[in-house]
This record gives structure tokens, C-alpha cells and sequence, in this order.
């Protein structure tokens, strides 16, 4: 899905009940016009390696859990 376009991704996470992570602004966006699913979580990183998202991520897992969790969240960001 790495090349697939913004809503072919939207359209395949809302479809399978699955998160977006992207430090891309659009889904940001995205997710404040069409609300949810899916959720969105946005990485607020400039240029990082994708071990960098991983820390993030895994420094942050209890929140992204109970975000997963939460019925009313649309959208959680993390740096």
C-alpha cells in the first residue's frame, strides 16, 4: 500500500477496521472531513527512519492501545 493513493488507503483501513500511522498531514485532514473509521494516528516527525516511527510507537503504546480501544477517538498525534 506504500504507493496506493490517500483513498485507496482510507478506503482499505475503514473497510478492514484497521488504524492508519502516517506522519503524512493529509490523513490528519482527512480524518477531521470524514471523521471515522478508520482512525488515524499522525506521527509529528519531520524526515525519521522508520525505527524512529517504531520508538515512537512503542513509547507510546498504552496510549495508542486505550486509543484503539475508545469508540469515540478518530485521532491520536505523537512525536
Amino acid at each position: 500500500m506504500q504507493a496506493a493513493d490517500d483513498e485507496i488507503v482510507w478506503t482499505h483501513a475503514r473497510t478492514h477496521g484497521l488504524i492508519i500511522v502516517s506522519k503524512d498531514s493529509d490523513f490528519h485532514q482527512r480524518s477531521f472531513v470524514f471523521g471515522h473509521p478508520p482512525k488515524v494516528i499522525w506521527i509529528r516527525r519531520g524526515n525519521c527512519s522508520t525505527a524512529a516511527v517504531e520508538q515512537i510507537l512503542r513509547a507510546h503504546r498504552g496510549d495508542v492501545a486505550r486509543f484503539a480501544e475508545n469508540p469515540e477517538g478518530a485521532f491520536l498525534a505523537l512525536s
